[in-house]
């Protein structure tokens, strides 16, 4: 029994073989109903019963699926957790940057920008952790100061943009939710930086709530990072630690990620 390809699914409407004129030409636009019918028809015996999309894998974003894991943080050694009230300030001091980022940053957008500096693209992840962060701390040529440059300028090609508030007015959430994933991506395999805490104390000011479900996995995954960067710190003296808890503070407490937050502290 040979079925044709369009009895694989039944047909909406009752129709036959259509009788055609002999000078029927299918290049030629249907004259007719009867014509119209009868190029779907041929159209539809011609479609291939399996078909494959041509994808250009250059075109895809990289690590494009969001993973959450279970895992909390690791907890922090004796004498390295913060008090309740410090948590508490850091908390009230943040809502009160993101309140004054929010009213001024119409005025902030509208303020040009320095004739070097050169926003990448939000799909350029390269180019913008170059701009956050320096092209030697990029490279991992130097995480020191550079004395062989005696030059009293600055040079932010070198060392990193810093989060102007010229600048982070005018990123979208989707370039905040962005560059967020590529910094803390970054860190995963780095220790933690001066010029990294503040962009991403930065981008999470700039964060809007509530949060996308990307953005949830990031700053989750931003928490669990800093946590383990801080049990590998030998003294609790080093300037990194109050960074770390910073971090772990504002995901546990102000974005309310309760399960990540340090155990509370009356003290």
């Amino acid at each position: 029994m040979d079925s044709g390809p369009e009895e694989l699914m039944p047909r909406l409407l009752p129709v036959g073989d259509c009788e055609l004129m002999e000078d029927y030409d299918p290049a030629v636009p249907p004259r007719t109903p009867q014509e119209y019918l009868r190029r779907v028809q041929i159209e539809a015996a011609q479609c291939p019963d399996v078909v494959i999309a041509q994808i250009d894998p250059k075109k895809l974003r990289k690590k494009q699926t969001v993973s959450i894991a279970l895992s909390g943080c690791q907890p922090a050694p004796e004498g390295y957790s913060p008090s309740l009230r410090w948590q508490q300030q850091q908390v009230a001091q943040f809502s009160a940057v993101r309140q004054s980022l929010n009213k001024h940053r119409s005025h902030w957008k509208s303020q040009p920008l320095d004739s070097n500096v050169m926003m990448p693209s939000t799909e350029d992840e390269e180019s913008w952790k170059k701009f956050c962060l320096g092209e030697r701390l990029y490279s991992d040529l130097a995480a020191a100061l550079n004395t062989e440059n005696q030059n009293p300028g600055i040079d932010y090609l070198k060392v990193g943009f810093p989060p102007l508030l010229s600048i982070v007015s005018r990123m979208s959430q989707a370039t905040v939710t962005s560059v967020l994933e590529y910094l803390v991506n970054w860190f995963e395999e780095r220790d933690f930086t001066p010029e990294l805490g503040r962009w991403l104390y930065a981008l999470l000011a700039s964060l809007e709530k509530p949060l996308l479900p990307e953005a949830h996995s990031l700053i989750r995954q931003l928490a669990r990072r800093c946590s383990q960067i801080r049990t590998g710190v030998e003294h609790k003296e080093d300037e990194r630690v109050s960074a770390l808890n910073l971090f772990i503070c504002l995901v546990g407490r102000y974005f309310e990620q309760r399960d990540l937050a340090d155990p509370t502290d009356p003290s």
